[in-house]
């Protein structure tokens, strides 16, 4: 057990703490500001309930109200909570486009011991509160963004609400810096774990999460660690497989290596969403597959039926189309502005019509799903019965136009913003909205008089940021003089169009945005008073945007399989790919590529394949990984048939490139990710590893490689093992769960002289390969110089004369590797077999008579002898 040295930095930890926050059983009722870069002044720390520190022995029940947040917010208030709960947790969650996705860091204060977690999550947060739920935290660090007045977002509100007996902290968003939290784990996380930095160096949120919470310990607390004393390690989120950074990388999930804007991934192969929730959905499903069997089979049923029932996969199709952003959306409605400017007034406007506009799309969504089957569909058809979405619908329409709508194009959004409030409810607006109308009428008036006064085609345009323009479409030559009329100002022309303005439009422009300004402020006040009435509502919409991305989702994955051959997945505990080929290369290629078989069984849970280069190991390893994830997010693969066991870790080792960002060379990487593997699979992974040792001397490559298969091979998880070194392949000598496979060649003569070819089948077969010197015959194509070529054969013949015969299996291991295979057979048939009682008889047969032909006969035995 590593054991962290805590260095206290003050000798009386309790004084010092009363010294800044009072009594230490009183309540902070205003906010606190604290320095965090001085033990003399601590300063951007703001807690709702500060009593003692939380390695006190008690603290007074107490519940403090902060204005600033405007609600109140209940800290531990039991004595005994205090003897088991001693873990502080930080929370972060990304901004913008990465929304959703939530780094935790937590740190127990009687154990020296650092769990990370990311992963993307939706509107209701379960993940999170799943996390933090195991977690049992005593204390709580968020940034202070998230808790500001009239800005609290949902993930705080969900949180202080399932946690009331927890003491909440805000800490400057500053402190959340994802190269401070990488360089204290590099400082104080103990050699022995120190693999983790491979794991989380691209996992921003939970490092940023980890900057906050250790300089939180640090002041607050009143001690540092020592150096290397922390164990650290990540965690992935409860009931999905965990996929590390590299192998999200070497795979492709969503980010393609050579061109990022380049759509040839799997999220590129999946992604036929309507949505941006149903995107960042898919998104963070391909990153973290589920292992749910019942799950999968749910979403896989809901797939299948939308195959079957083409009325009602277009129903769905055409009203998902129809939904905005709901996430985002409801963001910025729960949101109260500090100020109340016309940019505010005017986005809180557009909102409630996209509120508006999304409520109207339910009845629809409903009757589109009326007639489903699966009991998914069904359950999202009953949570759309939720009475509230008439409610917040019916006070909409009772202070907003029926035929306020969303609407493309700034102009025509701009008048429905202008004309959404009813008449008649505030006469003030109705006098400033007629005004308003006059004055675009005056504006359209004085264009057509333009027109006609210098007899050119002149037109009303808008822009968002001019305004009102003229816009023509005109040649030179049929200009007076070739040019416009000296009244005409801010004169652009692209091709044969001019856009323009006059000194007499710009001012009509400035009344119209005055007249605009006292219709959005007195639109504004309504619609506030229209939202505080809905607020108590508004939570069904989290459960909507839950439906809509998901349904999104599944109607992806359902117009991917329209257009590929793709099959329904099974679940059982053996992988079993009958020609399958690989999704992306498809897409690329614009035809099928070459599909081949993959079978694994916890008997033969290790399969080691060679072949030259070029002949598509590689490919086939991903394929397999990337039909594994395919299959265990819901959606079909690209098979024949397939069945697979659940994997809970997905691990790849492909390439070997040097690292120059951590300093690594191409051997020390490979070391590093499969000391990363080593110590983090287990039974239920899938683990893909091609060309290990490739950075080295042969010798240490083949011992290293020899070394980390006999590990593995004590694993129950599926290994593929692709490699070059053929000393590898009489392993199975030693173990029956391995199997050989290669990928064939053939060598081709060329018309034009004697020089042979290896021309490539991408084919699996069964057994190594026996290709000698590929790797020169690759060089060949190459400009190499023939004179290079010539040595390099000499060198390579003689060398292999002094290597020793290979090792032959002994009749009795032959006989004992035949008896394992039948006997793992017998035990999938049992375990999984559909087979009628005479199909099964005529299997078992077989089965038989494999195994008496894979005996050695006495005469055999005497020859080998």
């Amino acid at each position: 057990v590593v054991r962290a040295m805590v260095l206290p930095r003050c000798t009386d930890t309790q004084q010092w703490v009363e010294s800044y926050f009072g009594d230490k059983s009183s309540c902070v009722e205003n906010a606190n500001t604290l320095d965090l870069t001085s033990s003399s002044s601590v300063r951007g720390l703001n807690s709702t309930c500060i009593g003692r520190t939380p390695l006190s022995s008690g603290r007074s029940g107490c519940r403090s109200h902060t204005p600033l947040m405007g609600y109140s917010v209940t800290s531990s208030s039991a004595v005994s909570a205090h003897t088991v709960a001693s873990v502080i947790v930080a929370v972060v969650e990304g901004r913008g486009l990465a929304r959703g996705e939530v780094g935790i860091a937590s740190i127990d204060l009687k154990n020296p011991e650092m769990i990370l977690s990311q992963f993307a999550d939706n509107a209701t947060y379960a993940k999170v509160i799943t996390k933090l739920k195991i977690l049992t935290p005593l204390e709580i660090i968020m940034s202070n963004t998230a808790c500001d007045a009239g800005n609290t977002t949902n993930l705080f509100s969900l949180i202080t609400e399932h946690f009331k007996n927890v003491t909440f902290t805000t800490v400057q968003r500053k402190y959340f810096n994802e190269t401070k939290g990488l360089e204290y784990i590099e400082q104080l996380c103990a050699s022995e774990f120190s693999t983790i930095l491979m794991e989380v160096q691209s996992k921003y949120y939970c490092l940023a999460a980890a900057a906050a919470l250790l300089k939180y310990v640090e002041f607050i607390q009143n001690a540092v660690y020592a150096p290397k004393s922390l164990k650290v390690r990540f965690q992935g989120s409860e009931k999905t497989a965990m996929i590390d950074s590299s192998s999200a990388q070497n795979l492709e999930l969503v980010i393609n290596n050579r061109d990022s804007r380049n759509g040839h991934t799997l999220l590129g192969v999946l992604n036929y969403t309507k949505t941006p929730g149903g995107s960042r959905r898919l998104r963070s499903n391909i990153l973290e597959p589920l292992v749910d069997a019942e799950t999968i089979n749910t979403r896989l049923d809901c797939v299948q039926e939308l195959l079957q029932d083409e009325e009602l996969f277009f129903g769905l199709q055409g009203v998902i189309s129809k939904f905005l952003d709901t996430e985002q959306l409801l963001s910025v409605l729960v949101q109260i502005p500090k100020q109340d400017t016309v940019k505010t007034a005017e986005s809180k406007i557009t909102n409630l019509i996209y509120l508006k506009h999304t409520l109207e799309l339910v009845e629809p969504l409903k009757a589109a799903l009326r007639s489903c089957n699966t009991q998914l569909l069904k359950a999202y058809y009953n949570s759309l019965e939720d009475a509230r979405f008439g409610i917040i619908l019916e006070k909409i329409t009772s202070v907003i136009n029926d035929d306020t709508r969303y609407t493309k194009g700034c102009l025509n959004m701009r008048t429905q913003k202008c004309y959404a409030v009813k008449p008649n409810i505030n006469e003030f607006l109705d006098i400033a909205r007629r005004t308003y109308t006059e004055i675009v009428d005056d504006i359209a008036g004085m264009i057509t008089q333009l027109a006609e006064k210098y007899n050119l085609p002149m037109k009303t345009s808008f822009s968002s940021a001019r305004g009102f323009f003229i816009q023509m479409n005109a040649d030179c030559s049929t200009l007076p003089n070739g040019q416009l009329p000296s009244e005409f100002t801010k004169i652009t022309k692209m091709k044969n169009t001019y856009s323009f303005t006059s000194a007499d439009l710009i001012k009509m422009n400035e009344r119209c945005q005055e007249s605009l300004r006292e219709i959005y402020h007195m639109t504004y006040l309504i619609v506030c008073k229209l939202l505080n009435e809905i607020y108590e509502h508004i939570h069904c919409l989290y459960k909507l945007s839950d439906i809509v991305s998901m349904l999104d989702m599944l109607l992806s994955f359902a117009h991917a399989c329209t257009l590929s051959d793709y099959v329904r997945p099974e679940f059982t505990d053996t992988l079993a790919i009958k020609q399958g080929w690989h999704p992306i290369l498809e897409k690329i290629a614009m035809e099928k590529p070459v599909s081949n078989n993959t079978y694994l069984t916890e008997g033969n849970n290790f399969v080691m394949i060679t072949g030259p280069n070029m002949s598509g190991k590689s490919t086939y390893l991903k394929q397999i990984a990337l039909c594994q994830i395919m299959a265990q997010i819901g959606s079909y693969v690209p098979a024949e048939y397939c069945s697979f066991r659940i994997a809970e870790q997905i691990f790849t080792r492909i390439g070997m490139d040097d690292d120059i960002e951590t300093n690594a060379s191409t051997f020390m990487k490979e070391m590093k990710e499969i000391t990363y593997i080593i110590q983090n699979a287990n039974d239920k992974s899938l683990i893909i590893i091609d060309e290990l040792g490739r950075g080295t001397s042969a010798e240490e490559g083949i011992g290293i490689c020899y070394a980390a298969c006999e590990y593995l091979l004590n694993l129950k998880a599926f290994t593929l093992f692709a490699t070059h070194f053929l000393e590898l392949c009489h392993i199975d000598a030693l173990y029956p769960n391995v199997e050989n496979y290669h990928f064939e060649v053939q060598h081709v003569r060329s018309s034009a002289g004697n020089k042979e070819k290896i021309a490539y089948t991408y084919t699996l077969s069964k057994g190594y390969t026996e290709e000698k010197n590929y790797g020169i015959k690759a060089a060949e194509v190459s400009s190499l110089p023939s004179s290079i070529i010539l040595d390099a054969k000499e060198i390579t013949s003689h060398i292999a004369k002094q290597i020793l015969h290979r090792q032959k299996s002994t009749p009795e291991m032959m006989k004992q590797r035949a008896a394992y295979q039948l006997a793992m057979r017998l035990v999938q048939t049992a375990r999984n077999s559909r087979l009628d009682p005479d199909s099964l008889r005529v299997y078992l047969k077989a089965l038989k008579k494999k195994y008496e032909a894979s005996c050695p006969t006495p005469r055999e035995n005497d020859e080998q002898q």
